[in-house]
């Protein structure tokens, strides 16, 4: 590990590797830790309270190990837990839902956004609020099975752009379109073919490692940092599904929830 303290990252799963991955690619001499919280995967139609529960105890158990900033690598904690965090951390702690929101603000012309996520995080209203209260226009709809079919390996398949059909078919006039889950940008593809080249897909990922990578430090002594992943549910399952988000490195260690 480098002498600068690693960033903490957290998700219910995997697809908080897709903001991991921009994280690297922005701090590519930094550590961090990637908390997978599998065992009690997903949190999209979870209670509030639970999400805001589950979402602290992974938060202490990372600054447990030092962590110099939290990253709530998830749409639905985010949403559900975020202003705690930040108010009670010690370090900074980041969402995803603000970036992706300013990612919206930047790219739409005519004010007409929507947003897609799972239940919890559509529910709510976390995006709908903020985009609103930019003057823009606001359609929200939940995608339920979309997570599913992601960790399935299924994004690319007829299966994706029915249910991608099914999802968006009552889509008023927008041009731009939040992907309101960290999962949901392996469906950029398909929902991009539905929607037409005339609305831009925005994803959190990259907009939230430029604001962390505003505020720490990029690297230490140019030295390539290191990624120990703590998994909750069973490692090979993670490790599998990790593939389909595009592989998973470090060190990988299985972690009783109940410690948390």
């Amino acid at each position: 590990m480098s002498t600068l303290r690693p960033i903490g990252v957290f998700d219910s799963g995997v697809g908080g590797l897709t903001v991991l991955k921009a994280l690297r690619r922005k701090l590519p001499g930094r550590d961090f830790l990637y908390f997978a919280d599998t065992a009690r995967v997903p949190y999209g139609r979870k209670p509030r309270e639970m999400v805001q529960a589950f979402a602290a105890g992974i938060t202490n158990f990372l600054l447990q190990h030092d962590v110099g900033g939290v990253v709530v690598a998830c749409n639905t904690a985010s949403a559900a837990a975020l202003p705690q965090l930040a108010e009670r951390a010690p370090v900074p702690v980041w969402g995803v839902i603000e970036p992706g929101v300013e990612a919206a603000r930047r790219v739409t012309r005519s004010g007409r956004v929507g947003v897609i996520g799972t239940p919890g995080a559509i529910q709510s209203g976390a995006y709908q609020k903020r985009l609103e209260a930019l003057g823009l226009q606001v359609w929200a709809q939940p995608c339920p099975l979309f997570v599913s079919i992601v960790e399935e390996g299924l994004s690319q398949s007829y299966e994706a752009e029915l249910m991608a059909r099914h999802y968006l078919a009552a889509h008023p006039a927008i041009d731009t379109l939040i992907l309101g889950c960290t999962h949901y940008p392996m469906l950029a593809p398909v929902i991009q073919r539905v929607l037409g080249s005339g609305v831009t897909l925005v994803e959190s990922a990259q907009v939230t490692a430029e604001v962390v990578g505003a505020a720490l430090p990029a690297s230490n002594g140019g030295m390539a940092g290191n990624i120990r992943h703590f998994v909750t549910g069973d490692l090979l399952a993670y490790q599998h599904t990790a593939q389909v988000i595009g592989g998973v490195d470090g060190e990988m260690e299985w972690l009783d929830v109940t410690r948390l």
